[in-house]
């Protein structure tokens, strides 16, 4: 249990520069730092420090191409993109709008990338303080949106010597239910409480959150811990950017091996989707019939369509299928999706 939280600013850090040793700026300016303190340190500072900048020119056309010539550069894939904005995920796998490229508090010639590794940066930075004899976390944050809400807030990009979750899963609630899905992400949480202090225009780079239990202990796992893999991501594109992808799906369907028995609610419904109830016999979920009954050129091009339709109908269910035809028709094999 804890009895509260107490957020400090760290103030008199000054401006940053490549190769600057920030653990000395940081114990300089909080001579009052102590063991079990978590500090949350911006991001652009470490970027500073470790000369993460890019030149480029000040304004005109000639900035904006440069700027879009960065993105792309530290985008793995664009999520979603509306008008100027993108969200983009970058090579470390975070989610983040211009994929974390800022502009502010630095020159106009410049833009500050995220740094290569904040996890590693963290670890960098928690060593440099334990040898001066300071037992702390440290936390790497940065400013992102959240998805279906408005403003901003902080979370963690880096972190090192505090464990990045709660974790309640196996605790009793009051009511006697175990908790099965619950892990708190502490390190956003504190992220965010610090930034409270921090501020954007203040230049006031670092916070210290004091009082949260077992800051200091090493080794731990980063704050890459708290990124979703693809198969678990159930957002990976925004809206349009999926319907799009969808249709280039659908319309580069390939046959697919059988990876074993389709569900047959599943194909039921694909057949309802693709509207072609009275026209597909169905002797089993994994095969399916479908007849030809307008022999005519236009009557096999609308069936060659609703074969097609069919079949992208089942790949929306998560159904792979194969199609064979012959003189009256195609035989649709139906499997479950590929593993």
């Amino acid at each position: 249990m804890m009895d509260g939280l107490e957020i400090l600013p760290v103030r008199g850090i000054g401006d940053v520069t490549a190769g600057d040793d920030l653990a000395e700026l940081i114990t300089r300016a909080a001579p009052w730092l102590r063991d079990g303190d978590v500090l949350v340190v911006t991001s652009k500072i470490v970027s500073k420090a470790e000369g993460r900048l890019v030149e480029v020119p000040a304004d005109g056309p000639e900035r904006e191409a440069a700027r879009a010539e960065v993105l792309a550069s530290q985008t793995r894939r664009v999520v979603a993109r509306r008008g100027p904005t993108a969200i983009v995920q970058t090579h470390h796998g975070f989610v983040m709008a211009a994929a974390g490229i800022d502009a502010s508090n630095v020159d106009k010639t410049h833009l500050v990338l995220l740094p290569e590794s904040p996890d590693d940066s963290a670890r960098r930075l928690h060593a440099a303080l334990t040898a001066r004899g300071l037992h702390v976390g440290v936390i790497v944050s940065d400013t992102m949106g959240r998805t279906w809400r408005n403003g901003l807030t902080d979370v963690a990009l880096g972190a090192a010597g505090i464990e990045p979750f709660r974790d309640h899963r196996g605790e009793i609630d009051p009511y006697g239910n175990e908790l099965e899905l619950t892990q708190m992400a502490v390190i956003d949480e504190l992220a965010a409480a610090g930034e409270l202090v921090k501020g954007k225009c203040d230049q006031v780079p670092v916070a210290v959150v004091r009082g949260y239990p077992g800051a200091g202990a090493a080794p731990t796992p980063g704050a890459s811990a708290l990124l979703r893999d693809a198969a678990s991501d159930m957002f990976s594109l925004g809206t349009a950017e999926a319907h799009a992808e969808g249709l280039r799906t659908a319309a580069t369907l390939p046959q697919t091996e059988n990876h074993g028995p389709a569900d047959a609610e599943a194909v039921r419904r694909a057949i309802t989707t693709a509207g072609l109830d009275d026209a597909v016999a169905v002797p089993s979920p994994q095969t399916l019939r479908c007849t030809a009954t307008d022999t005519t050129p236009a009557g096999l091009m609308r069936f060659g369509a609703d074969v097609h339709r069919l079949r992208s109908a089942l790949a929306a269910e998560g159904l792979g299928s194969a199609v064979a035809y012959d003189e009256a028709g195609a035989t649709v094999a139906v499997s479950a999706a590929t593993p």
